[in-house]
């Protein structure tokens, strides 16, 4: 166990979770967020409630946030009508931000922290809210060695697998690079199940052997995207809870403009992002990113499809 004090900044679907696994393991947590609700259940769980970012921070030995977006993580740090976080320390915390964001802004921020002499990890994850419940996240961290190691005890209460992708920066490139594959994934992945449905296979079975076969891959093994194959996974619950739309658009998005800057070619990954910005504009963007599904289900029933979700 340890006495360790951090701060957790962002209590969201993935971020409650998280701070809880802390509290889990030993650590003084101190939590804030723009939700009151939020910061009540984690006070309950054994944290302290702060009434500001920088009241969170004060006296602690590590920050770690999860932000929905890195106009949020770069106002939270350099601020801009209020001085940031980075202004209002009262010490030298080890800064881990865990949201994904452009690489351009964690090196943005990663500058401006070492013109401070702070050191600060961009260190996105991958696993759901299922794995940041279950403590069993993938943590892909970006900045240097040794902060990378000063971090890692509180990345392993949090988190399964733990890498350093490289410098500043890398761990958004390399978890952009994940979930751009994701993406691709999941709407071939619905694609496929769609087409041999259609010529009357049952999904349950087709998915068994594509899953025994060359086309095997993480959506077909644990996060079924037909309603019905896999209990406790979002498709069988009406597509709620887990990494929504909205989310893999904008992950899209931004894979979208860093293969922009470095002149690269993503055929496949613009297709999907173009999918899923489709797939969002039809009012799906708060359902999970399994309901892609539903966009090869055009000509179905909402009865039909309402039965399928039940299970």
């Amino acid at each position: 166990m340890t006495s360790m004090k951090v701060a957790f900044i962002g209590l969201g679907n993935m971020g409650a979770p998280m701070a809880e696994n802390l509290i889990k393991a030993g650590f003084e947590v101190t939590v804030y967020d723009l939700v009151e609700s939020a910061m009540q259940t984690l006070e309950q769980a054994g944290a302290r409630r702060a009434s500001s970012a920088s009241e969170a921070a004060r006296g602690v030995e590590v920050v770690i946030s999860m932000l929905p977006a890195g106009a949020h993580v770069r106002s939270l740090y350099l601020g801009g009508d209020a001085p940031g976080l980075l202004d209002a320390l009262d010490g030298k915390p080890l800064l881990i931000d865990a949201s994904t964001i452009a690489p351009d802004d964690a090196r943005t921020v990663a500058e401006a922290a070492a013109a401070r002499g702070l050191s600060y990890l961009d260190a996105p994850v991958s696993g759901g809210v299922g794995g940041a419940r279950a403590g069993t996240l993938t943590f892909i961290v970006g900045g240097s060695a040794e902060a990378y190691v000063q971090a890692r005890p509180l990345l392993e209460a949090m988190g399964k697998n733990i890498f350093h992708a490289g410098a500043s920066g890398a761990g958004q490139v390399a978890k952009l690079c994940n979930n751009m594959l994701l993406g691709i994934l999941m709407s071939g992945t619905a694609e496929a199940l769609a087409l041999g449905v259609g010529n009357g296979l049952d999904p349950a079975v087709l998915s068994e052997i594509m899953k025994q076969s060359s086309g095997g891959n993480w959506a077909l093994n644990v996060y079924n995207p037909w309603p019905g194959v896999m209990e406790q996974t979002p498709a069988s619950n009406g597509y709620q809870g887990g990494f929504l739309v909205d989310l893999m658009g904008k992950d899209l998005g931004l894979a979208t403009t860093l293969a922009l800057e470095s002149r690269a070619a993503i055929p496949m990954g613009a297709q999907a992002r173009n999918l899923y910005a489709l797939h969002a504009s039809q009012g799906n963007g708060r359902l999970d990113f399994s309901s892609i599904q539903r966009f090869y289900r055009a000509g179905d029933s909402d009865a039909d499809r309402e039965g399928d979700d039940k299970g």
